[in-house]
């Protein structure tokens, strides 16, 4: 990289790149979750730019929740255990009472070829081995939501040996090196099935919400998608327009 200059190289700026870079030692594996970044000096000297031109990149990184400053300790890679994390994509709340972070309680392991929208959400092709668990979601004693989550086979080996998944986007992150920072969903209105009843523990053809979600990793990769159905009678959906 040219030093000293936040000109623009190939038609993008050079902190852009300086970020881009950042975000490769990223998803390499090179500073893992929780992990101190090196100084800003550090960095600059090791990329060859300024000083100015690295913190850029940092604020802008620091926005999008890929890192965390501390005040006075330096610049962190952001780990799922700090509760602004956890509900940046959990947005579900109680119609009373305290906002929990829901437990999981693991029903089914159903794994094996991907569907034609598993593989659609995935960038695979249908057939593409994928594992799977479909999951209760309990805020308290309550069953709020249960849901099916299928990721990529060939990127998370030994997924199928996992026993607990208390937080599985901290488990993508420390067991297989997968950051999620960013996730697309959709939303409908559905009524409940007999599936949906045994799971949920409410009758057939109650209001559910239907959330379809696609998350990403750090290069905008989809690496899972999840099918949820959530109770209305209990919580509702809630999100923040800035």
């Amino acid at each position: 990289m040219d030093a000293d200059s936040d000109a623009k190289v190939g038609f993008r700026p050079l902190y852009v790149q300086v970020r881009e870079e950042l975000k490769r030692h990223l998803s390499s594996g090179r500073w893992q979750p929780g992990a101190m970044l090196p100084s800003e000096h550090e960095l600059a000297r090791e990329l060859g730019v300024s000083q100015g031109t690295v913190r850029k990149a940092l604020d802008e990184l620091t926005a999008d929740r890929i890192l965390v400053r501390r005040q006075g300790r330096g610049t962190f890679v952001a780990e799922f255990e700090e509760s602004r994390i956890l509900f940046q994509f959990f947005r579900l709340r109680p119609n009373a009472g305290e906002r929990l972070f829901p437990v999981s309680r693991i029903r089914r392991r159903p794994s094996g070829p991907a569907t034609a929208t598993e593989g659609a959400a995935l960038r695979i092709e249908p057939g593409t081995k994928v594992w799977r668990i479909a999951r209760q979601r309990l805020h308290g004693p309550n069953v709020i939501l249960w849901e099916t989550i299928a990721v990529p086979a060939d990127r998370f080996a030994g997924f199928e040996d996992v026993a607990e998944f208390p937080n599985i986007y901290q488990l993508y992150a420390h067991r297989w090196g997968i950051t999620i920072t960013s996730a697309s969903e959709q939303l409908r209105a559905v009524s409940a099935d007999k599936t949906d009843a045994d799971e949920l523990g409410c009758p057939v053809g109650s209001p559910l919400l239907r959330i379809e979600r696609v998350a990403f990793d750090i290069n905008k990769v989809p690496v899972e998608y999840r099918d949820s159905r959530c109770r209305t009678d209990q919580m509702y959906y809630s999100s923040d327009l800035t």
